[in-house]
C-alpha cells in the first residue's frame, strides 16, 4: 500500500502524522511512504530524516492525495476558509483495490480536503463528528470509510488514541490559564502557586478523565488548591489515592458546582462522552457565581465544549470574554506542542496504522474490535450510534455493509 503524509494546513498546526520511526516500520513491511516536503520540520523531522527512513519526498499535498492508498496526517479537517490551498484534481489515476485507499490524519479533514476524498476512501483521524454537521454529511455524501481515533476503544474502555492528546491538552490547560490569569492578559492577577505568606490560586476540574487527571496533576504540582469534579465514585477514589493532599475530590453535582466557583481562579473544562456531543455543564448564570478575571479552559470544544458559553478559537486568537470571564476554547491544542505530540500520536497510532496497511480496513475491523469502534461512517451509512443519534440518522452495523464477515456485535 501506499502511504502519504502531507503537510498541515490548518493555522498554527505544527503535528504531522508520521514520524521516521513510523515511515521506518511501514517500509519495513512493504509499504510505500510518500511525505509531503517539510510536513514535519515543527514536529522536529528533517526531510532528510524521512528519506533515511525509506520514505519519497513530494513536493505538495495535491499529489499526496493523488498517489496514496492511506493518508496520515496529524491535523483534523476545519471550517477556515482554506482557498488556494488545495486546487480541486483534475485527472485522477486509475484507482485498483479501492477498498484499500485510505486517508490517515490527526484531526477532520478541511472543507477543501473534502473533493479530494473519493469513495471507498479511508480516512482514519480525530473526527470529533457531533460537533461538526457539515463534516459528517460531506463524509456521507463522498461515501468514505471513516475511522474516527476519538472512539477507538479498547477492551478496558480506555481510548487509547485519545489519551495522548488528552494528556497533552490537560497539561497545556494549566499552562494556559496559568498564563492568562495574568493581570496584563486580562486575568484577575493570580499567581496559581502562591508565594509564602499569601493564599495559592484555585483551580476547579470539571470531569476525572485523563484530561481531569493530567491537568490535576499540573495544578497541584504548581502548588494550587485543586477540586476535581466527576460522577464516577470508582474514578474519583482513584485520583484521591494518587494526587497530593492540595487535591480534593467532590462528586459532581449542581450543588457542589455552585458551591466551588465563586473561588476558582481558573476552571478547566475535561468533560467527555466519546462520540457524542459534551454536556453542557457549566452554563452561562453559572458565570454569576465566579469572579470577574476569572479563566475558563474548555478542553473539551473540539467535541462541542462543556461550557454554554464556549466557542471554537485558534492559537492567533485564543481568547474572549463573557460576562468578565475570560475563556480559552482552543481546539487543537496539541498542536501548539508539536514535538512533544506527534511523538506521542505516532507511537499510539502506527499499530493500527499497520493493520490497516497490512490488511485493508474490512479484515481490519473484523479483525480489531478497537478499529471495529472507531469505524463511524462507511459506503454512505452511519455506524456509530453516538453520531446516529446525534444527526436524527439511520444506525448500520458492520456486518450489514460487510455480509462476508460475521463479527460479534458491538453497541458503538
Amino acid at each position: 500500500m501506499i502511504v502519504g503524509c502531507p503537510k498541515e494546513i490548518k493555522p498554527q498546526e505544527g503535528r504531522v502524522g508520521l514520524l521516521p520511526f513510523g515511515v521506518a516500520e511501514l517500509v519495513r513491511n512493504k509499504h510505500t511512504v510518500l511525505i509531503q516536503k517539510n510536513a514535519g520540520l515543527a514536529a522536529g523531522a528533517t526531510d532528510e530524516q524521512y528519506r533515511a527512513a525509506g520514505a519519497q519526498i513530494v513536493e505538495n499535498a495535491e499529489e499526496i492525495y493523488a498517489r496514496s492508498d492511506l493518508i496520515v496526517k496529524s491535523c483534523a479537517f476545519f471550517d477556515l476558509c482554506c482557498d488556494n490551498v488545495l486546487p480541486p484534481p483534475t485527472v485522477w489515476p486509475p484507482r485498483k483495490a479501492i477498498e484499500n485507499r485510505a486517508v490517515h490524519k490527526v484531526k477532520e479533514p478541511l472543507p477543501c480536503e473534502f473533493v479530494h476524498i473519493r469513495s471507498g476512501q479511508v480516512v482514519f483521524t480525530y473526527f470529533h463528528f457531533p460537533s461538526d454537521r457539515q463534516l459528517t454529511e460531506a463524509m456521507l455524501q463522498c461515501e468514505a470509510v471513516c475511522i474516527a481515533y476519538d472512539t477507538v476503544e479498547d477492551s478496558h474502555g480506555r481510548l487509547p488514541l485519545l489519551e495522548p492528546m488528552s494528556e497533552v491538552a490537560g497539561r497545556l490547560a494549566v499552562q494556559e490559564g496559568m498564563h492568562f490569569l495574568s493581570y496584563h492578559k486580562g486575568g484577575k492577577g493570580v499567581l496559581l502557586g502562591g508565594v509564602p505568606g499569601v493564599s495559592h490560586g484555585k483551580v476547579l476540574v470539571i470531569g476525572g478523565g485523563v484530561v481531569g487527571l493530567n491537568a490535576a496533576k499540573t495544578a497541584a504540582g504548581v502548588g494550587a488548591t485543586v477540586v476535581i469534579l466527576d460522577k464516577n465514585l470508582e474514578r474519583l477514589r482513584f485520583i484521591d489515592d494518587i494526587l497530593p493532599r492540595n487535591c480534593t475530590t467532590r462528586y459532581s453535582s449542581e450543588v457542589a458546582l455552585m458551591e466551588e466557583l465563586p473561588t476558582a481562579d481558573l476552571v478547566i473544562g475535561a468533560v467527555l462522552l466519546p462520540g457524542r456531543l459534551t454536556p453542557k455543564v457549566l452554563r452561562r448564570v453559572h458565570l454569576q457565581q465566579m469572579k470577574r478575571g476569572s479563566v475558563i479552559v474548555d478542553v473539551a470544544v473540539d467535541n462541542g465544549g462543556c461550557c454554554e458559553t464556549s466557542r471554537p478559537t485558534s492559537h492567533d486568537d485564543p481568547t474572549y470574554t463573557v460576562d468578565g470571564i475570560l475563556h480559552y476554547s482552543v481546539a487543537n491544542m496539541p498542536g501548539a506542542v508539536p514535538v512533544t505530540a506527534t511523538a506521542a500520536l505516532t507511537s499510539a497510532t502506527l499499530p493500527h496504522i499497520l493493520q490497516l496497511a497490512n490488511l485493508g480496513w474490512k479484515d481490519a475491523c473484523a479483525q480489531s474490535a478497537p478499529l471495529l469502534k472507531g469505524l463511524t461512517i462507511a459506503q454512505g451509512k452511519v455506524l456509530h450510534r453516538g453520531v446516529a443519534e446525534t444527526f436524527n440518522l439511520t444506525l448500520f452495523s458492520f456486518n450489514e455493509l460487510t455480509p462476508e464477515h460475521s463479527v460479534p456485535v458491538i453497541d458503538a
